[in-house]
């Protein structure tokens, strides 16, 4: 796993976004996988900038998101369909039908997550996946526990992660307890990931996925089994690295991602 080391948030959240920057010049009719919540925020904001300046088309670009709230339709504000149109896709040039989000009111949700999953399979896979990670170690909302060959599903989410997510509620009470979310294996069979974290909460999560056992307690760190990730991270999400020397030594000799080709 290559190991980007940023000194701040923001700077971690242009390194990332150079990355999908670079996946789409090389080949525009990528295929993403995005991820919601606060992280990658200024991911694609940086994103949006590139796109208004010129330097990014995303007209053959085809996207699929992690996850997404049982319950909560594309007009509720704080559905993840809501989010994705209101922080990146109203303002680049993507094509809606090109654009996938689970279905969280499905009357059949067993089928939805069957047929996402044969929708990737369609179009071709999916060439970079963008992973943020819970603060007990979760990517998409594959929760502890979870299996490690798991593929699109329902899944009940943790004490933890509605605690977590509640800051974007008006109360606790308001976060939905099950979620649609694309499994583990799912995330596995993608080209390639970035796996963005930043911030000190974020930081044991991390150090346990990166250099801990693979275990199914936490979910990331099957991101170990698979052969092309970048971990991008802020200072304050890598301070429980044991081996944080030899990565910024490795880093040192490998080119700049922010370097746009």
């Amino acid at each position: 796993m290559r190991v980007i080391i940023r000194p701040t948030a923001e700077a971690a959240c242009v390194t990332a976004a150079r990355i999908i920057a670079e996946q789409v010049i090389r080949q525009p009719a990528s295929v993403l996988g995005l991820a919601t919540g606060g992280t990658p925020l200024a991911c694609y904001r940086e994103l949006i900038r590139l796109h208004r300046e010129g330097r990014l088309d995303f007209a053959a670009v085809t996207s699929f998101n992690l996850d997404e709230y049982v319950g909560l339709g594309p007009e509720n504000p704080q559905s993840y369909h809501h989010f994705m149109f209101a922080n990146l896709f109203r303002h680049i040039n993507i094509d809606p039908n090109r654009v996938h989000l689970p279905d969280g009111k499905a009357a059949d949700l067993r089928a939805a997550c069957e047929a996402y999953e044969r929708s990737i399979v369609a179009a071709g896979g999916i060439d970079l996946q963008l992973l943020g990670i819970g603060t007990d170690g979760h990517i998409a909302f594959n929760e502890p526990g979870s299996s490690l060959a798991s593929r699109t599903r329902l899944k009940t989410l943790c004490r933890q992660t509605v605690e977590d997510n509640a800051r974007f509620f008006d109360d606790a009470d308001q976060v939905p307890r099950l979620a649609v979310t694309m499994g583990v294996g799912t995330i596995l069979e993608t080209r390639r990931c970035i796996l963005l974290a930043t911030g000190e909460n974020k930081a044991a999560a991390i150090g346990a996925a990166i250099e801990g056992p693979l275990t199914s307690q936490n979910t990331a760190s099957a991101l170990q089994l698979h052969p092309e990730v970048i971990a991008v991270l802020d200072q304050a999400a890598a301070t429980s690295l044991r081996r944080l020397e030899s990565y910024q030594n490795a880093e040192s000799y490998m080119p700049d991602p922010d370097e746009l080709t």
